[in-house]
């Protein structure tokens, strides 16, 4: 199966965003990717963190959501969402969501991301807990290959998720890394998250400079289970696509059996 995913540099326009995530699913569509994710923020890279609060969306409703409801169904595909700003019950906060829609445009999984970002180094600072409230369910879906597990951003510095996920075929990683946290730890960590799991892992990153000011590292990429990069976007808009092989899974999972040698967590 083939997957693939998307790089954006997103601005403070939401439609402007929207209409880069149409050509770019389309040529995804168009390489035959049947699996497409999507980038963290990719509706809304703001001016001020408080400019997503302002675009958030109730369930099922917004213009955000029914771009993902009619790219998946105009290309037959699955389509993870990236995450977009979803409304909170706490007042000047939203939920980062990351949606998933099968083929037919229905919304079959949501999760919304549970470790919030928070980063202080010279002049650079982050604290999403500012404006983002703190997910709680660890999410996976079932696709025709297996079951993906869901993640964003940040979460992939705490293993303890993905063991949480269980068995999976598939790993995504919706990002919008910073270029200093990016440079130092973004492949390292995604390749670790393919070992310790022995499945594929597709991460979709924003990857260059914002009309905020803000850079990030871009890097978007798949890593099969034995932690080989086979495709990679460095920086700018674009689309990397590779083929999830179940058959790659089994080879590694049966050579190097780690996964039922575990004693701790079982």
């Amino acid at each position: 199966m083939k997957i693939a995913a998307i790089q954006t540099v997103s601005t403070p326009d939401v439609e402007t965003n929207l209409a880069t995530a149409r050509r770019l699913v389309a040529e995804a569509a168009g390489q035959g990717a049947q699996l497409v994710l999507l980038p963290e923020y990719w509706p809304i890279m703001g001016m001020r963190d408080t400019d997503k609060v302002a675009n958030a969306e109730e369930p099922d409703a917004g213009p955000i959501q029914q771009c993902m409801t009619e790219l998946a169904r105009e290309h037959g595909i699955w389509l993870v969402g990236g995450t977009l700003p979803m409304a909170a019950h706490e007042p000047g906060k939203v939920l980062n969501g990351l949606m998933v829609y099968d083929p037919q445009g229905k919304r079959v999984a949501r999760y919304d991301k549970i470790h919030l970002f928070s980063f202080t180094k010279g002049e650079e600072s982050y604290d999403e807990a500012r404006t983002i409230m703190h997910g709680n369910d660890v999410t996976s879906f079932e696709a025709p290959f297996g079951r993906v597990g869901l993640s964003v951003c940040y979460d992939l510095r705490f293993p303890e998720l993905y063991r949480a996920m269980g068995d999976c075929a598939l790993i995504v990683m919706p990002a919008a890394f910073t270029y200093t946290t990016g440079q130092a730890h973004w492949e390292i960590l995604l390749r670790a998250r393919a070992i310790e799991n022995q499945c594929y892992v597709l991460a979709a990153a924003q990857g260059g400079k914002h009309m905020n000011g803000r850079r990030t590292w871009g890097h978007s990429m798949l890593v099969d289970p034995w932690g080989e990069i086979q495709a990679v976007l460095p920086e700018g808009e674009g689309v990397v696509c590779g083929e999830l092989d179940t058959a790659v899974i089994a080879r590694v999972r049966e050579s190097l059996p780690a996964l039922k040698h575990r004693k701790i967590g079982c």
